[in-house]
């Protein structure tokens, strides 16, 4: 079965295995967790923040950003399509207390102006605008990215505001892969940073957020609260460890291999639209004569998993198991739709 519903759905490689059953391992509540320890310290040194802590999931990581740089009552502004306020359970209101301001972003990326367009003045009767959220690349955009600059000019108005920044960097990797862009701009401009190791960089489980010592420390209790307080996780962040040091320079072949499918599908006459392939992602809209779910099944009678994003949408995501044999296959299960 070919498995291009998400990026999350890869396996460890066996070196990563291996690498994981030789992890040295302690109580990390206690934060005797030598490899805990070790990628924390290995992901703040990437992006030059000055502590990191990992946490299971991504989201458990962007919900301890948002309580930790908030106070009920405050909004958090974020795009129309970010993954905290779609897939997040509602986290930002029932953790934090907190609403969303919206914004209609390009592909999920919105501009510095947009930001200074619905800043709240002081007034007992407005919430209290005291964070901003990116994400880097784009989920529901289609793995859209931002440049640094465009980073830079957002933190520039947060910095005048006195608002904290966060960036949701699920993908941070393949739009680093992009752009070439350094990591350490981003742990410049931004004031928290949370890094998935589950997707594009094929760990099994695992995020890390970033930010200053203050922050982690608010950040730590926080995750406690949530339960994410780990044991002998080491074993966990070991392959994430594994993942930062041998999966980042590949994530172009995914890229590649996305990009190629994307101009093979907007020559058939099944697709009505497509949000540039940017990364690693494709997401396309289908003729009113076939579903989204019509097609998914389709594809799934010839081995190939793709996941419906809407009634006439669905998505496709490449990763690290996702291979040129399986990609010629694909190509040919599309010659007889």
């Amino acid at each position: 079965m070919i498995d291009l519903r998400s990026d999350t759905v890869t396996r460890p490689t066996p070196e990563m295995l291996k690498f994981m059953f030789s992890a040295k391992v302690g109580d990390d509540v206690y934060k005797e967790d030598t490899s805990i320890n070790e990628l924390q310290k290995k992901a703040a040194a990437i992006f030059g923040k000055e502590e990191g802590l990992f946490c299971p999931s991504g989201t458990m990581t962007n919900q301890c950003a948002i309580k930790a740089h908030t106070q009920p009552g405050d909004e958090v502004i974020c795009d129309v399509s970010a993954h905290i306020f779609n897939y997040e359970g509602g986290g930002m209101a029932f953790n934090s207390g907190v609403q969303a301001k919206l914004l209609n972003g390009d592909r999920g990326r919105f501009t510095s102006k947009q930001i200074e367009a619905v800043i709240h003045p002081p007034a007992d009767w407005l919430p209290h605008t005291s964070l901003v959220c990116i994400e880097n690349t784009s989920n529901r955009g289609g793995g859209s990215y931002y440049r640094i600059n465009e980073v830079k000019d957002i933190a520039g108005v947060c910095k005048t505001n006195k608002l904290a920044l966060h960036l949701d960097g699920a993908r941070i990797f393949n739009a680093i892969a992009e752009t070439g862009d350094k990591p350490q701009e981003y742990g410049q401009y931004c004031d928290s940073i949370s890094v998935c190791f589950s997707k594009g960089l094929g760990a099994p489980v695992g995020s890390v957020i970033l930010g200053s010592k203050e922050f982690i420390s608010k950040a730590r209790r926080v995750r406690k609260l949530l339960g994410g307080g780990m044991r002998q996780g080491g074993y966990l962040a070991a392959a994430a460890i594994y993942a930062l040091d041998h999966h980042i320079e590949r994530l172009k072949d995914d890229h590649r291999r996305a990009k190629y499918l994307g101009k093979i599908l907007q020559t058939k006459n099944f697709v009505t639209d497509m949000l540039p392939v940017d990364t690693n992602i494709i997401i396309f809209s289908l003729t009113d004569d076939i579903t989204a779910e019509q097609f998914v099944q389709k594809l799934k009678n010839e081995n190939i998993l793709i996941s419906a994003t809407g009634k006439q949408t669905v998505r496709m995501v490449t990763h690290l198991d996702f291979t040129d044999n399986m990609l010629e296959k694909v190509e040919n299960a599309f010659k007889c739709l």
